[in-house]
């Protein structure tokens, strides 16, 4: 069921822990100990590739409750980070995240999220996004470096445009992007997904179920809680969000016929794309990633896969925040 990292010797199951929810910077509800239950709820449900950063958290909060739910079983998984994002406070204001790329900086998030994960290594570490001040060659050659120590065993992209991967694997062995993709924001299916491809290079899906919405469980009449970080997002509000929980009711019919959920529904539709490597699923309790974990190890029959194309292509895609191509 593991899939090949790119051209590494490095392979990944098609659902991932994502673990920024983890941190509880804007989840609700999120705790300490509900985070080391969650990642050994991932392990237990046959997970072996964990995606947490070194901005995930103003004080590492994931990769601290990573490293603690994996004592003693470090060498059976994959633990992916990102580096080139933290929090820093300017002016005496409240800090917030900060991009950095700069070599020196990459290195320095390195070595502390090493010691943060209680390890002397990572199986990938991607540059978290670009750097308008730094030109992208530089970030990937500092990567290269820290690759060559040892201090990673493979490297990646995420939140790059297509020329921005491209400038990035010409400095770099190139191993896998992060991006977001889910049914309705599909934009990097026009030239990225046949790059990568083409190239060999793993795409790791993030948003799979939308920050939750195509995960079948919102109620389309209660509006979120007024600290809900989602309420910036246009497909949380208005006709879009009636759009959406309509086209979410026309999933749940493929779902409740196939005997799954919406969200195993909506995640075994995403990793089954042309291209995609790995899924990334977000949770914060247990429950949460032994759902998304049953969206492996099945297909839909071929009736049921037309009728969720015919869900989406009424849909329609919907409005991204930005457009990865």
């Amino acid at each position: 069921m593991k899939r090949p990292l790119g051209k590494s010797a490095i392979e990944v199951t098609p659902v991932a822990l994502g673990c920024w929810p983890l941190a509880g910077v804007t989840t609700l509800g999120a705790t300490h100990s509900g985070g080391v239950a969650t990642v050994r709820a991932a392990l237990d449900a046959g997970i072996n590739h964990f995606d947490t950063a070194f901005v995930y958290g103003p004080n590492g909060e994931s990769d601290r409750i990573l490293a603690e739910a994996l004592r003693g079983r470090r060498d059976e998984v994959v633990i992916a980070s990102k580096c080139g994002i933290h929090y820093e406070s300017r002016d005496g204001a409240e800090p917030t995240m900060q991009t950095d790329a700069r070599p020196e900086t990459l290195r320095r998030e390195c070595d502390e999220l090493l010691r943060r994960l209680e390890t002397d290594h990572v199986e990938l570490l991607y540059l978290h996004s670009p750097d308008p001040n730094v030109p992208i060659a530089e970030s990937a050659g500092a990567l290269a470096e820290l690759m060559a120590e040892g201090k990673t065993r493979s490297v990646g992209a995420s939140n790059t445009q297509l020329d921005e991967t491209k400038a990035f694997a010409a400095a770099c062995p190139l191993a896998a992007v992060q991006l977001p993709f889910n049914m309705l924001q599909r934009d990097i299916e026009q030239h990225t997904l046949p790059w990568c491809v083409e190239n060999g290079v793993a795409v790791m899906a993030y948003w799979p179920l939308m920050k939750g919405l195509l995960a079948g469980g919102m109620d389309r009449d209660k509006p979120l809680n007024p600290d809900d970080s989602r309420r910036k997002y246009p497909m949380y509000e208005g006709d879009e969000w009636r759009r959406n929980q309509d086209f979410v009711d026309a999933l749940r019919g493929v779902a409740d016929e196939a005997g799954v959920t919406v969200a195993q529904l909506v995640v075994n539709w995403t990793l089954s794309q042309p291209g995609i490597t790995s899924v990334l699923c977000g949770a914060k309790r247990p429950e949460q990633i032994r759902e998304t974990a049953g969206g492996m190890g099945w297909e839909l029959s071929a009736d049921q896969a037309s009728r969720v194309a015919a869900a989406i292509a009424a849909r329609g895609e919907a409005a991204a925040k930005r457009s990865f191509t």
